[in-house]
């Protein structure tokens, strides 16, 4: 009875492994785009990420590792919009046959502010565009495997549901916000999307690549931004060196509002480990933390007026110093 038992097992491990290499690979170059295939293809596929959960598709550096998985891959989901630079390179490099489909095809594209014939990758932080994103993946789907095409249009519709219902909670949560305070101050400038969604103004420290540096113009902008509005909170995100926003908060006596998911999603613990919840979780915090009282910015214009007062005062006494001291070098 033993013997059979292994002889069992075995067999079902064997199947079990059989089948899981037979799936087709699929891969999102980022963890949003692999998320989303992973509710249309549910069962019938096994999907992956090119780059890896916390790291940065702007400034990724493909390995020889990355080059191995993409060649043994059936589809390649891409973001497009300039998001994935070094993509083309590691698809020709790996030799694979795969096919590369852009998931942003459809979408409504937001032009770059600072780049000529540059677009916004940030697609998907509007949860409409999130709809539109599965649509492409799910005709892509049905072209590898015709055969489950019901299925794969069964798994849409039902997501399709749930991306509906998120829309519609982050509406509702922003407009909770008192309006002025309707302000988002990020690291990089990746929510312009979710901002022209649902109606709340955005500043950052720097563009919408992480490759650019932060200028003191901008940091100048943030600041004034702060004064001008007394938003209570600014945000760090996940996949970039807070510093420079903590500095900019410190130096604005206000809080850090939460670290928001943008380029990337949460590992398991994080609560953002999906789409979805990454939306969602970024929303809370956004409304959580603007709803605060906020700073008077009469008070704080007062403040900066008598310091600019008194710094003015000093200035002028040291350059009548400096005259009296040259005219009595002259009359000497």
């Amino acid at each position: 009875m033993r013997h059979f038992l292994s002889i069992l097992i075995v067999s079902l491990v064997t199947t079990f492994a059989y089948s899981q290499e037979e799936k087709p690979l699929i891969l999102g170059t980022a963890s949003m785009i692999s998320d989303m295939a992973t509710n249309i293809f549910g069962d019938k596929a096994n999907v992956q990420n090119i780059v890896p959960i916390g790291g940065d598709p702007h400034m990724f550096e493909p390995t020889p590792k990355s080059a191995q998985t993409v060649n043994k891959a059936n589809l390649v989901l891409m973001n497009g919009l300039t998001f994935e630079g070094w993509l083309m390179e590691l698809v020709e490099n790996s030799g694979t046959k795969a096919k590369v489909i852009t998931t942003t095809e459809g979408v409504d594209v937001i032009s770059s502010v600072d780049y000529a014939n540059s677009s916004d990758p940030h697609a998907w932080m509007n949860a409409a565009n999130a709809v539109i994103y599965s649509d492409n993946i799910r005709k892509a789907a049905i072209e590898l495997l015709p055969e489950h095409t019901d299925y794969f249009n069964a798994n849409f519709e039902k997501y399709k549901a749930e991306l509906e219902a998120l829309d519609q909670y982050i509406i509702d949560q922003i407009n909770s916000i008192p309006e002025q305070q309707r302000v988002l101050i990020t690291s990089h400038d990746a929510f312009q999307y979710y901002g022209r969604k649902y109606g709340i103004r955005l500043e950052s420290a720097m563009g919408t690549s992480t490759e650019a540096d932060a200028q003191t113009s901008d940091i100048m902008q943030l600041n004034k931004t702060i004064k001008e509005t007394g938003v209570p909170a600014i945000f760090v995100e996940s996949t970039i060196n807070p510093k420079l926003i903590e500095q900019v908060a410190t130096d604005n006596n206000i809080i850090i509002g939460g670290e928001l998911f943008a380029d990337s999603l949460g590992d398991e613990e994080s609560g953002a480990d999906t789409y979805i919840k990454m939306m969602r979780q970024n929303t809370d915090k956004i409304a959580n933390a603007l709803k605060q009282e906020k700073k008077a910015p009469e008070a704080i214009s007062a403040e900066e007026s008598s310091f600019d007062a008194m710094t003015t005062g000093i200035l002028g006494i040291i350059v009548l110093l400096l005259l009296a001291f040259f005219a009595l070098r002259r009359k000497r």
